[in-house]
């Protein structure tokens, strides 16, 4: 059956067109990170989905009745409606982004000497657990080690692994245990209900509370449904509510999932951490009943999370982005399968197999693709995960050498992910052209986002 799109474009903004000189250009002066490149000059940006998709009309009918009071908004009472048929928790406190409720939520949970466990800690959640003095361990399954495998579900966490650590010497240390739905630093990867399940009752057992990062929660429902023979009958909004049910609180970044610009959420069943997550938004975020939004953006978000589970809308994403990952696949380009809904993570260490962990594989596809396409996206490889010693060069490898391409929700037609494979099949044809990189400058947190790098020369 041909696959019909369930949305048209509303309103169109131009697309920047360079030459391969002008982005070489724009490379040099960007000191070849990605994340500093101007959008002028991008014209296929894949960098993050956070914050970049394309609002409904829907949404901006209901912004125009927005109430900006400081406090007890109309919109607060619309937001907070639209969260709660989702998330049944009691106390719902808007922030202006997902790391926002991070940092207040882990200052609440977390603190020197703490740990948080989780099946994959992302770049800026990591962060914030480290700069509370805190550790974060990572425990994926087994099964995301297998970058090829069909396995449905290699965002859980590993189970024996989580007892381990709660058994362990280091379990009253233990902090929380953070599931990330869709496992997005694990290839956009779903968490499945039986595991969440498991880490429920784990976390459970041992008094530690159970936090989503439900930044992309409608993805994951909709992937349960998809892979899991037990949840084929339900909608995706049963199978996100259930998830929300076995935890004990969530932040969420809704610059996903919640189809916005701007916003992000602290849900939670405890009222005494709660309270102090309360005092902490009213601190440094605003009023609990805003939170540092506006009353435009609290209504965009009600109405972006009735939109976000639609079944022909996650459906849709779902082709796409196999799309993607399978034209990559016929050009010779592998990526982690099976393919997630918000990104597709190509395998840039095998692609550039002259290249070595030290000359950051991924890194240098990332900047083939805006050298040869225009196309803006992501490391996710040894210049994000590895670790450097004193003067920047690499001592630990990351596991896997991967760029992601995000996909931004409702903005990019099936032409440009065309557009997309078709630069990834030519740089695919002469790989042992693409050169690797070092450090020119490197700050010793986040450095993907704030370093400098050039191009290894032949001499």
């Amino acid at each position: 059956m041909p696959h019909l799109r369930p949305f048209v474009s509303a309103v169109v903004r131009p697309i920047p067109v360079t030459t391969r000189e002008q982005r070489i250009q724009e490379l040099d002066r960007a000191g070849h990170n990605p994340f500093n490149l101007p959008s002028d000059k991008v014209s296929i940006d894949l960098l993050s989905d956070s914050g970049t998709g394309a609002l409904s009309t829907d949404q901006q009918a209901w912004a125009q009745r927005a109430d900006e009071r400081y406090a007890g908004a109309d919109s607060f009472f619309r937001f907070q409606e639209a969260v709660r048929d989702v998330v049944p928790y009691r106390h719902i406190l808007p922030v202006h982004q997902g790391r926002a409720a991070e940092r207040v939520l882990f200052t609440a949970l977390l603190g020197p000497g703490r740990i948080s466990v989780s099946n994959t800690h992302f770049d800026t959640t990591r962060a914030n657990v480290e700069l509370l003095g805190a550790h974060a361990i990572d425990l994926p399954c087994p099964q995301a080690q297998d970058l090829d495998s069909e396995e449905p579900f290699k965002g859980d966490i590993d189970l024996d692994a989580l007892k381990d650590v709660l058994t362990g010497p280091d379990g009253p240390r233990v902090g929380q245990v953070l599931i990330t739905i869709t496992n997005n630093g694990g290839g956009g990867q779903p968490v499945s209900m039986g595991n969440l399940e498991a880490a429920s009752a784990l976390a459970r057992e041992h008094g530690v509370p159970l936090i989503l990062d439900a930044a992309r929660f409608a993805e994951n429902a909709w992937l349960v449904t998809r892979r899991d023979p037990a949840y084929a009958g339900w909608s995706p909004r049963d199978v996100a509510r259930r998830a929300f049910e076995l935890a004990d609180g969530c932040v969420a970044s809704l610059k996903k999932d919640g189809l916005s610009h701007e916003g992000g959420l602290i849900a939670l069943h405890d009222g005494k951490v709660a309270d102090e997550c309360e005092v902490n938004v009213i601190a440094t975020e605003g009023f609990r009943t805003y939170g540092g939004l506006t009353g435009h953006t609290l209504e965009t978000l009600a109405q972006g999370l009735r939109e976000v589970l639609d079944p022909n809308y996650l459906a849709d994403r779902e082709r796409e982005a196999a799309f993607l990952a399978d034209r990559a696949h016929a050009a010779g380009v592998a990526t982690v399968r099976p393919s997630g809904l918000h990104g597709v993570y190509l395998n840039a260490g095998r692609l550039l197999p002259h290249l070595q962990p030290w000359q950051f594989p991924g890194h240098a596809l990332a900047c083939a693709l805006y050298r040869e396409g225009g196309i803006r996206c992501s490391e996710l490889g040894s210049l994000y995960l590895g670790e450097l010693d004193e003067n920047n060069a690499l001592v630990t490898p990351a596991p896997f050498e991967l760029v992601r391409l995000a996909l931004p929700r409702r903005v990019y037609d099936h032409g440009h992910l065309e557009y997309v494979a078709e630069v990834l099949a030519d740089i695919a044809k002469h790989p042992e052209q693409v050169p690797g990189y070092r450090f020119v400058s490197a700050p010793p947190l986040l450095r993907h986002f704030r370093c400098v790098t050039a191009p290894i020369t032949a001499s």
